[in-house]
């Protein structure tokens, strides 16, 4: 199938190293992977105060704020920005930026981790902003292209090198790709943006079929590549992303070779442009099919661009960097605590959120971050803890959380104790208490609903069932804001997604369900929609319902989505008819008429949204 492209369209490439063109200078400094160009907070802080007096229109400036990952929120005159953390890597230095930053700038008094891996601070002015961004880039942290239709912060598994199930460790690879596109000229206004992860495992903690780009660790004769998959997303039109290549070499620069022809391509499809919310590379995927664009891709590897580039070898051994962890891991503490009296609490721990690693002694501690948001002593404690018992080492997570990497078996006790003290010693990760949601209305333009209020009272309604089964514990919950999935919500065991009811001429907000999503043992499996629309106050009783309805309907060891493949969508339905039907407005009812963590009445406030600007 023919598609329109931009046939004449320019496409260059960085140029040579050194070059006025690529004037990036790379330090092999553990966390600082994004090369800093100070300049670009002289232009930043220039091009603001240019649009705070006026002289600068808003649609000049944005485009410009956007590529240094400053991100218009639904309140005037503040910003959020999103810091990357390419493969969610972090250092204790870094820890303690973030603490800094969020005390001083952030009003809220709290960082956020993203199902991206990034940190965001909201609420932060303007003025402010290229501030934040100088200090953050004193412990090698940058923003760049953490919004616009750039690559985003690409993704990792947060237990990369350390996994028993790994083929290998794709972490100096992803760094590679990271700062080969950084700047990249073709990469800076595509028609969209591109999500790309990077997983060393056939479980794919990262999640690599939901991603618009994604490499996944093969090996063949003893030859390290890729399965390259294109063309997964989430929101309108969700798509797991189909097999590209079953093999790309890694190590000869063929898989940095690949992904510039595939954006290359992507970039040309002027098509795409004309509607902003249907440009993503799926959409051209879905249209072609993946057997006409891997014949676009051989053809595009064909041109005189390639012979252009530095691909080789050298290349990727000058991009990439891998740490060596294990050199830097801790010694066994002098004197380990162990627990006094009664060890539940700190059991509960160990089988919820403690992992051992292939290296002999160790282990990775997942660290339960509720919403994924911390506090400036949460930032700095952790920093401390990293510094103790990780030897630096520490990596955020899609699921909003932390892992600590390289923790002693003599040091488990010491770490939840210290964990604890900071409020960061809640057992049961990636359990069904541990709930992800995007910020909703708290600070998106898009958010239709406050999906952070109501992951604070459906955790709030599944703690007070003191959930036991093990089985039961093993279910996802996740929440969006809008349809268009920051939190993933499609592959969510139950998800959930923003939306509204109209009683009368007044508004409620609501939800649309979700069952049965996957993303766990190298399934990307997109959840069945529900015909049901909840009020926004009834969804924990929703949740309740539904749990109650497997634990009592299941099968014996029948997991949650077999269960939800056997019975079908209706006994879902059936459970929750009544709490569908809308409320008439009353005194009895204000309540339903007002959104969770909200005082007002509820109306539907959408501003145009900057992720496709």
């Amino acid at each position: 199938m023919e598609v329109a492209v931009a046939e004449n369209k320019e496409q260059r490439g960085k140029g040579r190293v050194g070059t006025p063109q690529n004037p990036e200078t790379y330090e092999n400094v553990p966390g600082h992977v994004i090369p800093i160009i100070e300049r670009e907070f002289d232009d930043f802080d220039n091009e603001a105060e240019q649009f705070l007096s006026g002289q600068l229109e808003e649609n000049q400036f944005i485009g410009f704020r956007l590529k240094q990952g400053v991100y218009g929120q639904r309140q005037p005159d503040v910003q959020m920005i999103r810091i990357k953390l390419p493969l969610g890597g972090v250092t204790p230095e870094q820890m303690d930026a973030f603490g800094s930053v969020v005390e001083k700038y952030a009003p809220l008094n709290k960082g956020h981790i993203t199902t991206r891996q990034n940190i965001q601070i909201h609420h932060v002015p303007l003025r402010d902003t290229e501030l934040l961004l100088r200090e953050i880039a004193e412990v090698g942290l940058s923003s760049r292209e953490g919004c616009g239709n750039t690559v985003r912060n690409v993704t990792g598994d947060p237990w990369a090198g350390v996994a028993a199930d790994e083929v290998f460790d794709p972490t100096s690879h992803g760094i590679a790709y990271v700062r080969y596109f950084v700047r990249h000229p073709t990469t800076q206004l595509m028609p969209r943006k591109i999500k790309t992860a990077f997983s060393g495992s056939p479980d794919d903690r990262a999640i690599a079929g939901m991603h618009d780009i994604a490499f996944i660790s093969r090996e063949r004769d003893g030859v390290r590549g890729f399965e390259v998959r294109v063309g997964g997303g989430t929101a309108i039109m969700a798509r797991v992303a189909p097999t590209l290549y079953e093999f790309v070499e890694a190590d000869n620069g063929d898989y940095l070779k690949v992904s510039e022809a595939i954006l290359r391509i992507f970039d040309r499809q002027e098509w795409l442009r004309a509607n902003r919310a249907r440009a993503r590379i799926k959409v051209l995927i879905d249209k072609i099919g993946i057997d006409a664009f891997r014949e676009q891709v051989d053809e595009e590897l064909q041109g005189e661009w390639v012979a252009e580039r530095e691909f080789g070898p050298e290349l990727v051994e000058r991009l990439g960097f891998a740490v060596d962890e294990e050199a830097g891991a801790p010694e066994p503490p002098l004197q380990p605590s162990s627990p006094n009296g009664d060890r539940t609490e700190f059991e509960r721990f160990l089988a919820g959120n403690v992992e051992p690693q292939r290296q002999e002694g160790f282990n990775t501690v997942e660290v339960k971050v509720t919403r994924g948001d911390l506090t400036p002593e949460q930032f700095r404690g952790l920093a401390q803890i990293m510094r103790e018992y990780t030897g630096g080492a520490a990596r955020s997570t899609v699921q909003q959380n932390f892992v600590l990497r390289w923790v002693r078996d003599e040091a488990l006790y010491d770490v939840w104790e210290r964990l604890s003290a900071l409020g960061l010693g809640e057992a049961g990760a990636r359990e069904i208490t541990d709930v992800v949601s995007c910020p909703g209305t708290d600070s998106c333009k898009l958010g239709i609903t406050s999906s952070m209020g109501l992951n604070r009272a459906i955790k709030e309604r599944v703690d007070s069932l003191q959930i036991t089964d093990e089985l039961t514990k093993r279910i996802h919950i996740k929440m969006s804001g809008c349809p268009n999935g920051c939190s993933q919500h499609h592959i969510a065991n139950i998800g959930f997604y923003g939306a509204s009811l109209k009683v009368g001429g007044r508004q409620m907000p609501a939800y649309i369900p979700h069952v049965g999503g996957n993303f766990e043992g190298g399934e990307v499996v997109f959840g069945k929609r529900l015909k049901a629309r909840l009020p926004a106050k009834r969804v924990p009783e929703a949740v309740e319902r539904w749990i109650e309805l497997y634990e009592t309907e299941r099968n014996e060891g029948e997991e949650f989505n077999p269960f939800v493949e056997r019975v079908g969508a209706e006994p879902f339905e059936a459970a929750v008819k009544e709490l569908t039907l809308p409320a008439e407005f009353s005194l009895e009812t204000m309540q339903e008429f007002i959104d969770w963590n909200r005082s007002s009445p509820y109306e539907v406030v959408r501003g145009e949204g900057e992720c496709a600007i």
